[in-house]
This record gives C-alpha cells, structure tokens and sequence, in this order.
C-alpha cells in the first residue's frame, strides 16, 4: 500500500508527528526497531521537565508555550495525566548566564518568574541547599511531563485515526525522487510521498547514506533516584529543578508516586555509537559518584541511591535542534539533533512537521533550527 507519509523513528517527535498527520486525514505509517516508548532512546525515564523561561535562548519561548498548550490538549483528548504542574526552579550565581538568560526570557515574555534568595529559598523549600552566591528562579506555571506516558498517549490516538505502526522494523536505507521515497528495512519496501526522520541517534547515519553528513554526536547519559521523604520532596511540596554549579548542570525531579527524587547532569557524557550494546548504569565509577556528590551537597536531606539508569543525548555542535527539510530532497524532513533538551518541544515539532508535510510550511517559528547554519559554519 502506498503512504502519504512515513515516519522513521516513532519515538517522542515520530509519535507525535504520526498523530497530527493521522488526524489531518494523512495515510501514515510509523516504523521503528523497537517498541515505543522503549529503552534505547532518549525518551525513557519517566519524566522530563518543561520551562517556560528559557536559560538556552529565548528564541525558544515561543516554541515552548505552544508545546504546553499542546500537552494540555493531549491531556483533554486521550484523557491522561502528562503534565504535573509541580513549578520549576532555577538555580545559580545570579551573575551567570544560565540566572540571566532565565531573568531575560521571562521579562521579555511577561512570564511569572519569582526571584528568591537562599534563606527565601530554604524557607520555601527546605529540601534544597543554596549557598549565598546563588539565588533562585521559580517558575509556578511549570513543571514535570510523563514523557512514557505521553508517547502512549500520541500512539494510541494516531492509531484511533488511522495510522499504522510497525514495530521491530530497523530501517537501512532510503531511496528518494521528487515524486517518491522509497524506505527499505530488512525484509520489505516501503512507499510514500514524502518521509519524516526521527530516529534519534540512528538519524545521523540513516543521513550519510543519502548525502547528508551531519555533525551529530551520541552520548551515554545517567541519572538516578534516591529515596524522599515525601513530607520533603513529593511533587506537591517540591519542583523540578534546573541547578548550576561550579562542577556542572544538574536537574532533578520530586518523587512522583513514592518513587524517589530523581536527579541527573545535563552536561558531559561518554561519546557512544548508537548500535553499541549500552554498559549499564553504575559501569563507570562516576555515573553514582558524581550524582551523589551533587546531592550530598545541595539536596542533603534524600537517603541513599535506589537505582540508576542510562540514556542517550543526541548532541549538535551549539545544543540547537535540527527540524527541517532535507536541501536537495524536498520529500525529506528532518528532526534530529535535540540535544538532551529537546522532549518538552515534542507536541510542537509533531505539529511543525505535520504542517511542513501538509502544506510546505509552519506557522511554528522553526528558523533557528535550519540546516544551513552547518553550512554556513
């Protein structure tokens, strides 16, 4: 059967993309080696974290905004929870750019953004250490998505409207012409007008066998939870965090359902290849050293680790995404490169995409995330 549209990569933006094209009357196929949400990606863990005040530009306000609303939709349509409005606070020197670009994104948007110093800080959230170089950002309107969760959400209404997903489908190649592609897997051909890669760590390969290298880099992340109290940091007393130190950026999570808090480094990483068997959590001497070491310090009231996980970051060389469409194949869009901040925007690029294959273009602002500024570079 000929598609409209397939989508390599059924994953956070994959999903999301398969369902607003299946609701706007698209025959849509979604493949993918595994089975969504699964554990080799980047989405898996349960939770991630939306700001509306953006520390990474505030070119990304915007984009965010409509993703919130997005989820808030979701939530109304399949009729579940995804979206925990627990706030999120920021933390650092209020000197430093990741405090200002916070202060900036939120002046220049009118966003709620309550600026608190460490005794406001330890009267408010006694959970948390700041020491008195630092200040906090506190965001009310934002807060913690179940990003498992929300994937299942996106697959079982982009199925209620027709789309079809194969599972276990690896990908190897893909043929394109103005008028066709061709996606090859293993053991089948499949057709359509035009394709949607968002496969994640595979992109960048799936790319260089059709012309386009791209300068994607792979990483082993970790993350762990440790016991709460939940008086202390279950999610109606405790937010999400974002905090800067001199050692890194960590984020963490309350406990959600009396599972621990959870936390995790945003920079650094282990450079892998994707099909590379991923060594578990706890591997490397430093994935629960250097959690605990943030946590003894600045979140001193959680016990011990319960457990730990790993993940992939599929990195760019300036940490900005990559959604657009292929230079020389106008059928060919891509979203790849989200660089470990890339979920919470997921309800957004599945519309942006959407519209780029329905109508050739998108009333999101996409601008920043072009291809040819690796050209240009």
């Amino acid at each position: 059967m000929h598609n409209d549209v397939i989508i390599i990569g059924a994953g956070s933006m994959g999903m999301a993309a398969g369902y607003f094209l299946a609701k706007s009357g698209k025959r849509t196929l979604l493949l993918d080696a595994e089975n969504p949400p699964h554990q080799r990606g980047s989405h898996h863990g349960e939770t991630r974290m939306i700001r509306h005040a953006y520390a990474e530009g505030e070119q990304y306000v915007p984009f965010v905004r409509r993703a919130q609303s997005l989820w808030y939709e979701l939530e109304r349509e399949s009729g579940k929870e995804i979206f925990l409005k627990t706030g999120v606070l920021s933390v650092g020197k209020e000197t430093g750019s990741f405090i200002q670009e916070t202060m900036k994104s939120a002046e220049h948007y009118e966003l709620p953004l309550q600026m608190l110093n460490p005794r406001d800080l330890h009267n408010r959230f006694p959970g948390i250490y700041v020491p008195n170089e630092s200040i906090g950002c506190f965001e009310s309107e934002s807060g913690v998505l179940k990003c498992e969760d929300s994937i299942t959400a996106y697959k079982a209404l982009a199925e209620h409207y027709g789309a079809t997903l194969l599972t276990g489908c690896k990908v190897n190649g893909i043929t394109l012409n103005d008028q066709e592609a061709q996606v090859h897997t293993v053991d089948e051909t499949y057709t359509a007008h035009s394709v949607i890669l968002s496969a994640g760590a595979w992109s960048g390969s799936l790319l260089d066998r059709i012309g386009l290298k791209l300068p994607l880099t792979p990483l082993r992340k970790t993350f762990a939870w440790f016991h709460a109290d939940e008086r202390i940091y279950g999610k109606d007393t405790f937010p999400a965090f974002a905090y800067e130190t001199p050692n890194g950026l960590y984020y963490g999570f309350p406990s959600i359902e009396g599972a621990g808090l959870k936390v995790g480094r945003h920079d650094g990483g282990i450079p892998i290849h994707p099909d590379e068997q991923m060594t578990p959590f706890g591997t490397f001497a430093e994935d629960e050293a250097d959690l605990r070491t943030f946590v003894h310090r600045h979140i001193p009231n959680v016990g011990n680790m319960a457990y730990g996980k790993t993940c992939m970051y599929t990195m760019t060389p300036d940490d900005r995404f990559i959604i657009d469409r292929h230079p020389h194949y106008k059928n060919l869009y891509v979203a790849a490169g989200f660089s470990g901040h890339g979920f919470k925007f997921s309800s957004a690029v599945g519309q942006a995409l959407s519209q780029l294959v329905c109508s050739g273009e998108t009333e999101i602002d996409i601008s920043a995330f072009s291809l040819n500024r690796f050209e240009r570079e």
